[in-house]
């Protein structure tokens, strides 16, 4: 058996960033940024008053001032001229400011009589004036690689970039293996049960920006797992469930070897998730997964998805972990690394009293993964912990 780092670093040494791709800027949402996206135009591209009010010249912007009006400034409509001493331009919220302006007095400290204004007294010390490129200047760079946010998007559009480079979606193909499966709604046999983990496994992966097939599912032989991995053809990652131990019916290993898989690792020192593997077949990578349902999605979060966002261009690391407070105790962990089902709230973790690895109504009800190290000792409430969210 190997450590989580040893295997994490293994299926990353089995991926690479893909080929980037444009899209326009509407279809970009989530999408990982593979080249920087260069500004091509100031923002704001002039001078803006930052409220309503009047635009003057500094030496005019005194309490008590009698100023005429001369014309108005109002966001795509500027004021076409330039303002003197003794004059004003009413202005609104992210017009341009007229040459020769200096200050927006906020119309709240005017008085208007027709065409004349009286500035109030006392006036506040701002210009309310936002200078040309105060947000972002031509030439300027939203870095990459990134996964596109909201803002994001917004700042592109600003910036008049109406499409992106990013990486290309990884293609994901799933398959579930074992004689005892049916699909749901499927009349199962005394002895067979509902496949359930690869449902799981696609909502992850397309939440993680992936594409996702779901394969049928592959029965306890040769033929028929030969005949789905060549479903498979084309993915850049195939997940399998189950199938991967050493029974005399987990088959998994064995054809995929048959099918040229290079096997990287075989057994993680985790749990749950012991019966790991890894390794590379054709142009894919491959994972194979254990079958029981929690132990899939651990393993999914713990190896998978990292594996997914380094596909996408971003960093090859570990799902980030985050500390929180046990809210009771525990007792000594073994030698493998234990990641515990826990409900979380106010950053406070309970793990569950029952953490076997077939219970989906507890991975259902948690929220975070306790995370023990080898060997831990003892912990007590109120001792810190590392998690991953669910």
């Amino acid at each position: 058996m190997i450590s989580v780092a040893q295997a994490l670093a293994h299926i990353f040494d089995l991926v690479a960033p893909l080929p980037g791709e444009e899209v326009a800027l509407a279809e970009a949402a989530g999408r990982v940024l593979a080249t920087p996206v260069i500004a091509r135009r100031d923002q704001p591209p002039f001078p803006a008053s930052a409220m309503d009010g009047y635009a003057v010249t500094g030496a005019d912007a005194r309490p008590g001032a009698l100023l005429r009006v001369i014309g108005t400034s109002a966001a795509g409509r500027r004021f076409d001229g330039s303002l003197g001493p003794g004059q004003a331009v009413r202005i609104f919220t992210g017009a341009p400011v007229p040459p020769g302006a200096e200050r927006v007095v906020i119309q709240e400290n005017v008085t208007r009589d027709g065409d004349t204004i009286t500035l109030g007294d006392p006036l506040d010390a701002s210009t309310h004036i936002r200078r040309r490129g105060a947000d972002f200047a031509v030439g300027e760079r939203l870095v990459a690689p990134r996964r596109l946010s909201p803002a994001d998007l917004a700042l592109a559009a600003a910036m008049n970039v109406p499409g992106l480079t990013v990486h290309r979606r990884p293609e994901v193909a799933i398959i579930a293996t074992g004689d005892e499966l049916v699909m749901p709604g499927e009349s199962p046999g005394p002895d067979q049960i509902i496949a359930s983990n690869g449902f799981a496994l696609k909502a992850m992966v397309e939440a993680e920006g992936a594409t996702a097939r779901l394969l049928p599912i592959a029965r306890d032989t040769e033929a028929s797992l030969k005949t789905v991995f060549a479903l498979a053809e084309g993915a850049d990652l195939v997940l399998t469930i189950g199938g991967a131990s050493v029974g005399d019916h987990d088959l998994v290993g064995q054809v995929a070897a048959e099918l040229g898989l290079e096997q990287m690792f075989y057994k993680v020192a985790m749990r749950p998730g012991k019966p790991l593997m890894a390794g590379r077949m054709g142009g894919a990578a491959m994972i194979g997964l254990p079958g029981n349902p929690v132990s899939a999605l651990v393993c999914a979060q713990v190896f998978v998805l990292p594996a997914l966002r380094a596909m996408q261009g971003l960093p090859a690391v570990p799902a980030p972990r985050v500390t929180g407070i046990l809210a009771s105790d525990l007792p000594a962990n073994g030698p493998r690394e234990h990641y515990m089902r826990a409900r979380l709230s106010g950053g406070r973790l309970a793990p569950f009293e029952y953490q076997d690895s077939a219970l989906l109504t507890v991975l259902s009800q948690a929220r975070a993964l306790v995370i023990r190290p080898p060997d831990d000792g003892p912990r007590k409430t109120g001792d810190k912990v590392e998690y991953l969210p669910l």
